[in-house]
């Protein structure tokens, strides 16, 4: 292993990995070396170049918390997420399309019944949500569990507010014996993803913007069928076609109906795929 060059280095990091004893860790870890490698004989990286990226990683680590992920948005906005997913959930034609997960989700939401306002709080214009869990057969699907999240009037999200020490605008409930769930909650609006760090920064420095169209987050659990992670996004949002994580798909898109007490009403069904 002594004089390697730029020519031969590859292959000796290679080598090393021969005794690797999980199969696909060996795989993965082969492939990522050799691109890497590559990408950089390819751009002709240089030392200075090098320690940017790496800075550039570290000050990524460093604004993440209990709270903010901010891998997972730098994952979003170089289209990785969306890559992942559409490969990790390719399903029959009429099941509800998958998107991707965001950084915002946190564990332990409250759970409500169905009919409860999940809003608890939560600035914006009132909004009754309806809509069914059916297979692709169209059977209900009975006590099936719906986690939803979303950001407020404002564009936040429950935990971007340091001082807020409850949830808000996000719950998990049931479906009922007929399929069938609905909660009151605001009206989804338009949000920037976070932007005040790394990927904010590389979002500048490549000229594109931070918005998302409005939507809601879904994501729904019951036993043999696939979990489904997805979003329902707002119909005539000017954000549709330039999603900062890449994330809408036309069968996602619904229309908010105004309702003449001021309100809104959001109805969609979603089509689970079986796993048995």
């Amino acid at each position: 292993m002594r004089n390697l060059d730029e020519h031969t280095v590859t292959d000796a990091v290679l080598d090393l990995l021969a005794a690797t004893p999980d199969p696909r860790l060996k795989f993965v870890l082969t492939s990522l070396i050799t691109h890497l490698h590559d990408f950089a004989r390819d751009v002709e990286l240089t030392e200075a170049e090098l320690r940017a990226g790496i800075e550039f990683l570290t000050r990524t680590g460093h604004k993440c918390d209990d709270k903010r992920q901010e891998f997972i948005l730098l994952s979003d906005v170089l289209g990785l997420s969306m890559l992942t997913v559409a490969m990790n959930n390719r399903k029959p034609r009429g099941c509800t399309e998958s998107t991707v997960f965001g950084p915002f989700h946190v564990d332990g939401a409250p759970e409500y019944a169905n009919g409860a306002d999940i809003a608890n709080g939560a600035s914006g214009e009132p909004c009754i949500v309806r809509g069914t869990v059916k297979n692709l057969d169209g059977v209900p699907v009975a006590g099936a569990r719906i986690e939803v999240w979303q950001a407020d009037a404002a564009g936040n999200y429950d935990v971007q507010y340091p001082n807020l020490d409850i949830h808000q605008a996000r719950g998990v409930l049931s479906s009922q014996e007929d399929g069938s769930f609905e909660f009151r909650t605001v009206l989804a609006v338009a949000y920037p993803i976070p932007d005040d760090g790394p990927v904010g920064e590389l979002l500048r420095a490549t000229a594109r913007h931070p918005w998302r169209p409005a939507h809601l987050h879904f994501m729904i659990n019951a036993k043999n069928y696939q979990t489904l992670v997805t979003h329902v996004f707002r119909e005539g949002d000017r954000y549709l076609d330039s999603d900062a994580v890449f994330g809408v798909r036309e069968t996602l898109v619904a229309e908010w109906v105004k309702q003449p007490d001021g309100g809104y009403t959001l109805d969609y069904d979603f089509v689970l795929n079986s796993v048995n």
